[in-house]
């Protein structure tokens, strides 16, 4: 481990709990952005789906 003394300065119920902490809050904002500036997002969400695209029927087969 590469920090492994940190643990001599920081004691683990300390550390652990604050790591976990900022994952959380990161994790959090980064999604909070995504929803508050995108616009498909919040369709996606509701449920909101556009039709399928299908090919025409009557195509020409190829040779």
């Amino acid at each position: 481990m590469i920090y492994s003394k940190l643990w001599c300065v920081v004691k683990p119920s300390v550390g652990i709990p604050i790591f976990l902490g900022a994952v959380a809050v990161g994790s959090f904002s980064v999604h909070l952005a995504l929803v508050s500036n995108t616009t498909w997002i919040k369709g996606f969400l509701s449920g909101g789906a556009k039709p399928a695209i299908s090919a025409p029927a009557d195509t020409p087969a190829r040779k």
